[in-house]
């Protein structure tokens, strides 16, 4: 990877960061009906904090530059109302519509944030790639089988969930830019966990788990949290916010693989599709961020 180009690298980073965020469902499957969607999003973000205080170490509280503050709590409020309104969200959803949801509307969200919080309109090619990915998802969905459970409440938490996802994109790319991808993360889901425990205290009263709910909170928390945003964070540096949060697609294509070939589920032919349309959407949004990278 040292030989490709820095946008081409980045990439890549997001490519992985998206395949340990797509075993996320998986796992959350495997945890005990007793722990509630709301304690499942604040552990995760509570044992990511973990994560990268210790990777950043003792000398990131007093480094410099000063933690700038006023872009950290917006970040870190994104990510907990984030992971409680996406775990929540696929509750009453279902995983696959639920997923297809949040990560889908996030590069629509993304794009249309970057064109007017930064007056940069994202590319026409751009734009075809995202909705022929988007469109690969809900194929993708509509492909699975089962009765989808439509929910007022879960598709309004969904799309929170994946408008939370597009902010906090474009929010760390400056952030990283700024401390670096360590020490971003350590400011902004530190201050993300003080909002998600209580918080989820509130919704879902004590918690209630047992070792394997333990396991599955550490796992989605060092694993499918810690690296996955060390490795999202990293890539920001080389790529668009809106180019980050698409390529962040290939999340549900590896939920799709997980579903195929762990959990032994037999998709329909449109499903495999939209499978097809979402890496030709994705292969068009890697052409657009190259040529904007060239020029």
């Amino acid at each position: 990877m040292m030989h490709l180009s820095p946008s081409t690298r980045g990439m890549a980073l997001v490519v992985l960061a998206a395949v340990l965020w797509g075993t996320g469902g998986t796992a959350q499957s495997l945890a005990p009906a007793q722990l509630s969607p709301y304690w499942v999003g604040a552990l995760r973000v509570a044992f990511a904090a973990v994560f990268f205080a210790l990777l950043a170490g003792p000398r990131a509280v007093g480094a410099q530059p000063p933690w700038p503050w006023r872009r950290l709590w917006p970040a870190a409020l994104c990510i907990a109302s984030y992971n409680l309104s996406f775990f929540a969200g696929v509750k009453l959803s279902g995983v696959a519509l639920g997923t297809a949801l949040a990560i889908g509307s996030g590069p629509l969200w993304a794009g249309l944030l970057e064109a007017l919080w930064l007056r940069r309109w994202p590319s026409p090619l751009w734009w075809l790639g995202t909705v022929v990915s988007v469109a690969g998802g809900v194929a993708m969905v509509l492909g699975q089988g089962g009765a989808l459970q439509l929910s007022a409440a879960g598709v309004a938490l969904c799309l929170l969930a994946g408008l939370c996802y597009a902010i906090y994109a474009l929010l760390s790319k400056s952030l990283v830019l700024q401390l670096g991808p360590a020490r971003t993360n350590l400011g902004v889901f530190v201050l993300a966990s003080l909002l998600s425990l209580p918080l989820a205290w509130a919704l879902a009263g004590p918690l209630q788990t047992d070792a394997r709910g333990w396991a599955v909170a550490l796992y989605l928390g060092l694993v499918s949290s810690g690296l996955a945003y060390l490795l999202f964070t990293t890539a920001l540096r080389h790529v668009s916010g809106a180019t980050g949060v698409t390529l962040a697609l290939f999340e549900p294509v590896t939920a799709f693989a997980l579903a195929v070939l762990v959990v032994g589920e037999a998709p329909q032919a449109l499903a495999y599709a939209g499978l097809g349309a979402v890496l030709l959407g994705l292969l068009l949004v890697v052409w657009a961020e190259l040529r904007t990278q060239r020029r």
